[in-house]
């Protein structure tokens, strides 16, 4: 984002970061971004890539058709642990967009103890003011540090102002200004010495008095007065009180605190002091609301937990459609009312994932099912799957290890035989018992390394290798005894 513009033109600042960003990445780039993280799930990937292309898409559409153009929803179908949540995670990485994942049963039906849909949208403003905050702040990060070491060096060289001697009118006037001009001059030579032993790191192991006080509101209203969100009659008591401490935290905040610290922790506090004065906070207010609306994404997980299927009507049932018709508004488009203003969730793409074992996309009620016309179901990881899943990824499991042991000095190596033989065992387990996805690598690969992991400090200097004998005798004795292996894998 333009630093420039997005002081004076927070509409336009957006519009052009957004067209800077995204304009880059075609369907079939973002599709190979995404796989250098996940395996597989091809088709998934291609729906959300074509999701995130079309909002730079409709930024480029001139006029009034640009409004009327709304985001396509997409629901994944499949397991536990295919990669739902990380194609999520990850697309809203590349675009640099705010993110709110939530689980859908952790709603409930308005008039009911728990949580009211419009919280998800008020969390995803909440990340969305911190993105653009965090990224006025860097703007402003030399300046506001070159303030912050005046106020440091004033600190460390305490300028002491002297009383003027008294005038004897018997006596020859002296021209005041030549005897305090080579004062002066010993003062500023002295300052940008310390300026030079502070740069370079000499004035580290120094403590200096601070006065430390309370964090201000986030946001305010005017001057003083705490921006207020308005509590609607199904609020959470957790919305409630959130509101509450944002409304009277300003009218109790304790004094400033003396505390000594040291030099660089000094310098750290006082470059965030200034940086927060040097940005607009409600031009950073304005364009986060603009940023949520035009950028944001919300991934519903556990959405088939909502869904009633059609021959158990009543009971909890009853429930679950009601939180249905509460989340339909807020994906087809509607105001909520946020501490930072107003928030249109028209053009907010939502993602919303199931594994849809008992339900069916067909038991959503008919009008949230209309909202969610992109349908992508991902397949069940094969023991191929998971050899790429150990080897290929950028941050794969193998490497982690491998880095985890390299802090103890300790050289890890998986043989060939060793990584497909735990490729095996992940997808034979996930035969035996509930399949949980590539998450049962993260079981098998912590009983692999149980005994490196315990003793790696005295095996500093050594090389490890794991071979296809060592994982066999690791886990056999677990996978053929399916009771134990239901309470260890």
């Amino acid at each position: 984002m333009s630093c420039q513009k997005s002081i004076h033109d927070p509409r336009s600042a957006i519009h052009a970061y957004s067209m800077n960003e995204i304009k880059n990445y075609t369907p079939k780039q973002i599709v190979q971004e995404l796989d250098r993280y996940i395996i597989g799930q091809h088709e998934a990937k291609r729906s959300v890539a074509i999701a995130l292309r079309n909002r730079w898409r409709r930024l480029n559409v001139k006029g009034d058709m640009q409004d009327e153009i709304i985001p396509k929803n997409i629901i994944m179908i499949g397991p536990t642990g295919v990669g739902k949540t990380e194609i999520a995670r990850r697309l809203a990485k590349l675009a640099e967009s705010p993110f709110y994942k939530v689980e859908a049963s952790k709603f409930t039906e308005v008039g009911y103890v728990g949580k009211d849909v419009e919280s998800m949208i008020r969390d995803l403003t909440e990340i969305g003011v911190n993105m653009i905050r965090q990224r006025e702040q860097e703007c402003v990060k030399g300046k506001a540090k070159d303030l912050a070491e005046e106020r440091l060096l004033d600190l460390l060289l305490p300028i002491k102002k002297k009383k003027a001697p008294p005038v004897d009118m018997t006596m020859t006037p002296v021209r005041i200004e030549e005897t305090t001009v080579p004062e002066e001059e010993d003062t500023s030579r002295t300052r940008e010495k310390l300026r030079q032993m502070l740069r370079d790191g000499k004035l580290n192991d120094r403590k200096v008095d601070l006065d430390i006080g309370p964090k201000p509101p986030a946001f305010t209203g005017g001057p003083g007065v705490p921006m207020v969100e308005i509590i609607s009659a199904g609020g959470s008591l957790d919305d409630i009180s959130s509101n509450l401490r944002d409304m009277f935290g300003g009218m109790f905040q304790q004094g400033k605190k003396r505390k000594k610290v040291p030099v660089p922790e000094a310098l750290e506090i006082l470059t965030h002091e200034e940086a927060a004065k040097l940005i607009d906070m409600e031009t950073v207010t304005k364009m986060a609301v603009s940023f949520v609306e035009n950028n944001g994404i919300i991934f519903i997980d556990e959405i088939d937990k909502i869904a009633s299927r059609s021959d158990l009507r009543g009971g909890p049932d009853v429930s679950r459609e009601g939180v249905q018709r509460d989340i339909l508004p807020i994906v087809e488009g509607s105001t909520v009312s946020t501490k930072y203003g107003f928030v249109k969730t028209d053009h907010i793409l939502f993602i919303a994932s199931g594994a849809f074992h008992v339900s069916k996309p067909s038991d959503l009620i008919p009008e949230l099912q209309g909202r969610f016309p992109i349908r992508v179901e991902l397949n069940s990881l094969t023991k191929h799957d998971f050899l790429r899943i150990l080897t290929e990824p950028q941050n794969s499991l193998t490497k982690q290890y491998k880095a985890l042991m390299g802090s103890e000095n300790v050289t890890l190596q998986f043989t060939d035989d060793a990584l497909e033989e735990i490729a095996s065992f992940a997808a034979k387990a996930n035969e035996q018992m509930e399949n949980i996805g590539a998450r049962r690598l993260h079981t098998i690969l912590e009983k692999v390394m149980e005994e490196v992991s315990y003793d790696a400090n005295e095996r500093a200097g050594t090389t490890f290798e794991i071979t296809s004998p060592y994982v066999q005798k690791c886990l056999v004795k677990i996978i053929d005894n399916q009771d134990l292996s239901k309470y260890i894998l």
